[in-house]
Order: structure tokens, then C-alpha cells, then sequence
């Protein structure tokens, strides 16, 4: 399993924008982390995942906890946080945005 996540993190990372991602399981415990992304804020994100569900108590994430969970994105100057609950799964990604060149 632990070979499973390392290649799902680096696909990841290898994305367009993407400076790092980690994947957090139920209690908020990291399971893997690459790139430029704290580890400790794995328990942060399964809780912000948890509230922004509880937002809509009559959902269908309330009553069938198998179900998607919202996607919750932050945005913090050129960096965005991007948060995704999979059932017992939750997985961060820090983008950072890059600026086109200029043309002249």
C-alpha cells in the first residue's frame, strides 16, 4: 500500500502548478506527503473537510458517509489549497499560481 501512495503523490506533484500534496486518512493522520507541504497540516484538512460537509446536514455526505465529500479550495495571495475527501481517504494539494511571461 505504501508503494500505492507514493506513486499516487507523485503523479500528483507533477501536475501543472502543483508544489506539493499529501493524502490524510480518517483521524487526520498523514499517510504520505511530497513536495513543499507540511505533513502536521493533515489533521487541519480532515477537519476542514468535516465542517464544510456538516454545512449541509440534509446531503447526502450526512446520511451515506461513502459519499463524495465537497472539494474546498483557499486561496491565500498566488497559493491555492485544494482539499478532496474520498471516503476514508483525504487528500491536500498546495498550486502555486505562475504568472505568464510577458510579451513585449
Amino acid at each position: 500500500m505504501e508503494t500505492q501512495l507514493e506513486k499516487v503523490l507523485s503523479d500528483i506533484v507533477t501536475q501543472q502548478d502543483t508544489v506539493g500534496a499529501l493524502l490524510a486518512n480518517r483521524q487526520g493522520l498523514c499517510l504520505g506527503a511530497k513536495g513543499d507541504i507540511n505533513p502536521n497540516v493533515s489533521g487541519i484538512g480532515m477537519a476542514i473537510s468535516d465542517q464544510v460537509a456538516a454545512l449541509e446536514p440534509k446531503s447526502a455526505v450526512s446520511t451515506q458517509p461513502e459519499a463524495r465529500h465537497p472539494t474546498i479550495c483557499l486561496y491565500s495571495g498566488n497559493r491555492r489549497c485544494v482539499i478532496q475527501r474520498n471516503g476514508e481517504i483525504t487528500g491536500i494539494i498546495y498550486k502555486q499560481h505562475t504568472a505568464a511571461p510577458a510579451s513585449d
